[in-house]
């Protein structure tokens, strides 16, 4: 969601705050804004849509050659985006700035307060509250007044501060919402996410829970949730700047796309040795695992569908009862949580607020906590008892591509570990599986030589106003994500089924003309599946069906049959999903959609 870059140091800040919101778009927003301050006050620039509206109004100020300042992209949670609700905000004083990416709940309850007591309100946001209270706190120390402030906050928060008495200091503080700060050169700079600082420095501190960082241009100093002074550690990251550009590509989507195999590599790796799947940042003793009565998957969006594509990899492999449950819904459940649970998250970004609080409640009750995760460092793999990184890279687009395809091979290495742990897989089929394991990576290389017949099958179908998937086991489980990428991006109304849910109501939505994909790799359901998709053809539906390399079968159903390697069944759905992604990409550029960014979307969801 919302985007945050500091900087100070005894460079002009301006254009390190637009670089660093610009690495940060991906995370979705409608307005953006910079507040720079110097020994004359506090600059407040901000603009509602794109950063480029912000670019132009900086450029006709003339420039700003303050070097400390705060920039933000906002998404709108209180309050329309408006010029007016764009951070940053001031306090009513003008002493105060303040950019902050959360929710604070009792703000209206702060609200009333501070009118009471004679500040002023501009905006419909709850962020101008965080600012007229740090005013009413001040007495000369910044870092106290921000601890003050936010000691009385209700929600979640990330946050930066200037104060027109301290020009050259940043205060930053966070709850929930994510947040690293770094020395480079020239200075110290904070940001919500890596990719805004990493063409400056590898190096980051995280702010925990609580901590409160001051950033001067000399350095950084930490404060604890008691205002202690901390020794923090850095961590290093090997992204460079390269890494999160397109490349040359038209999009970051397809770039993404086309880099799964090397994902897929750099995932699956450096987690075989020996001829067995090894997780250093998770090793329960047998007697552990063998203590594990039910494993939860909790998780949103795609990670949730490859949460449904592990549940069947754990429980046909490993014989372990798995429960998938929506990370939004899980701690609202009751769930029955034990000792004796492990509770696996999975998040790209990890800091998805709802996932974040489903692993807080599973801890709360006792629970095992291991963290599937794409960033190194970030919230949910610091706070789970065990994670395991997915090695995918930056992930710009909004829609997940290489992350997803890296969550499957994690969960399925993880089926494949608990099944040797368990007994459950013996010497010869763990040679098979670790085979088709290292094997994937070439062959979803080979799916992506579908990429020339998704373009021309997205031309006549990018018109539809309805796509069906169906499916059975794991083939559905792929349509589920298939589905969800041709929604995100193309906004063309799809849903997936399970293909025996045919005759329970959906055949009433299929007419003619009516393309309905059907994914067909799992051999012993191919017959059933065949009778669905006969099924569809007799209402004149259009069928486009994926399989298996080979498999001649499906031709005479269908208008046009897209063919995959074949692997171990408990793998196809890494397979089946590449030309459906290219499908749904393809679609999406014919319509000549903003594919990185799809409407109302953002990539790294913060809040519930």
């Amino acid at each position: 969601m919302c985007g945050i870059v500091g900087f100070t140091g005894t460079a002009p800040a301006v254009p390190i705050l637009l670089a660093g919101l610009a690495k940060l778009e991906y995370r979705g927003y409608d307005s953006a804004g910079v507040a720079v301050s110097d020994a004359g006050g506090i600059t407040v620039i901000k603009a509602g849509g794109k950063l480029a509206n912000l670019t132009a109004l900086v450029e006709k100020h003339g420039g700003i050659p303050s070097a400390c300042g705060l920039g933000h992209t906002r998404w709108a949670t209180h309050g329309a985006p408006t010029d007016v609700n764009a951070h940053p905000h001031l306090s009513s004083s003008g002493r105060i700035a303040v950019v902050h990416n959360g929710i604070i709940e009792n703000y209206q309850e702060l609200k009333e307060r501070l009118i009471a007591e004679g500040f002023s309100f501009v905006s419909q946001t709850d962020t101008e509250v965080i600012a007229n209270l740090i005013d009413y706190h001040y007495a000369g120390d910044l870092a106290g007044a921000v601890a003050a402030a936010l000691s009385e906050l209700t929600g979640s928060y990330a946050v930066g501060v200037l104060s027109v008495d301290a020009p050259g200091e940043i205060v930053a503080a966070r709850k929930d919402s994510p947040l690293v700060v770094a020395m480079m050169e020239g200075g110290a700079a904070m940001a919500s996410d890596i990719p805004a600082l990493l063409g400056y420095t590898r190096d980051f501190y995280s702010v925990e829970r609580g901590e409160i960082a001051v950033l001067t241009r000399s350095g950084v100093s930490f404060l604890g949730p008691g205002r202690e002074p901390l020794t923090k550690v850095a961590f290093h990251v090997d992204w460079d700047a390269e890494s999160a550009s397109k490349g040359g590509a038209d999009t970051f989507m397809i770039k993404e796309i086309f880099e799964q195999p090397r994902a897929l590599r750099d995932t699956i790796s450096t987690k075989i040795k020996g001829g067995e799947i090894v997780f250093p940042e998770f090793a329960p003793s047998a007697g552990e695992i063998r203590a594990i009565d039910r494993v939860f998957v909790v998780a949103c969006g795609s990670a949730a569908h490859a949460g449904i594509v592990g549940k069947s990899a754990i429980e046909t492999l490993a014989r372990v009862p798995v429960e998938v449950e929506l990370a939004s819904e899980f701690r609202y459940k009751n769930p029955i949580i034990t000792d004796r649970s492990l509770v696996v998250a999975i998040s790209q970004s990890g800091t998805t607020a709802d996932t974040r609080e489903a692993q807080s409640y599973a801890k709360s009750k006792g629970a095992r906590t291991l963290a599937v995760i794409n960033v190194v460092g970030s919230q949910i793999a610091r706070e789970a008892d065990s994670v395991i990184y997915t090695n995918a890279g930056p992930e710009i687009a909004v829609a997940t591509t290489k992350a997803y395809s890296c969550q499957l091979a994690v969960m399925y290495m993880l089926a494949v570990y608990l099944g040797r742990k368990l007994g459950t897989i013996g010497d010869e089929y763990n040679r098979r599986l670790i085979a088709a394991l290292t094997a994937l990576p070439d062959q979803i290389e080979t799916a992506l030589g579908t990429d020339a017949f998704a373009k021309e099958l997205a031309g006549r179908y990018s018109a539809a106003t309805d796509v069906f998937f169906i499916g059975r086991g794991a083939d559905y489980a792929a349509g589920l994500e298939a589905s969800l990428k041709l929604k995100e991006i193309s906004y063309i109304h799809s849903e997936a089924y399970a293909a025996g849910e045919l005759k329970h109501g959906t055949l009433a939505l299929i007419e003619r003309g009516t393309p309905v994909v059907a994914v067909a790799v799992c051999e012993k359901l191919f017959d059933k599946l065949m009778s669905n998709i006969k099924e569809v053809r007799a209402r004149f539906g259009e069928v486009i069906g994926v399989t298996w390399r080979g498999n001649r079968r499906m031709d005479d159903e269908c208008a046009a049959v897209f063919e995959v390697p074949v692997t171990e069944p408990v793998f196809t759905p890494s397979l089946t999903i590449i030309p459906l992604q290219l499908f749904a990409y393809y679609i999406a550029a014919a319509k000549g959609l903003d594919i990185d960014k799809p409407r109302n979307l953002a990539k790294s969801v913060t809040v519930e």
